[in-house]
């Protein structure tokens, strides 16, 4: 599985991170101050890249978790359909279908950017 371990204090805003077995965009990172019998807290909130979904997290900031390595690709459109395009990925020269965001508006030959994630994809 294409992921490693960091500790909590390693973690800011916009990288990514683990949680409830999904990758996470953080949106915001605070830590609390040590209380008197334990060590700093942090709290963290964000986004699920593939779902949309909000999520938070919160551990010491010497806790470990583990952070997702997810793979930036470039692609180019080769047809569109409804909601769906048609995606080669310029390395491999694979195609896959992926759902069109909705705020984007693709033609075929555009060049697109996306991201890979164990078999999840989706469109920067």
């Amino acid at each position: 599985m294409p992921k490693e371990q960091k500790q909590v204090r390693d973690l800011q805003e916009g990288s990514y991170v683990m949680m409830d077995e999904s990758p996470c965009k953080i949106n915001a990172y605070s830590t609390a101050k040590p209380g008197k019998h334990g060590s700093a807290k942090a709290r963290v909130e964000g986004r699920g890249v593939f779902d949309g979904r909000k999520r938070s997290l919160s551990q010491p900031v010497d806790a470990k978790v583990w952070v997702p390595i997810i793979e930036r690709k470039q692609g180019q459109v080769v047809s569109v359909t409804g909601d769906d395009a048609q995606i080669m990925d310029l390395e491999t020269y694979q195609t896959f279908t992926m759902l069109i965001p909705d705020d984007e508006a693709l033609s075929p030959d555009d060049e697109i950017e996306y991201l890979e994630y164990e078999g999840q994809r989706k469109i920067v």
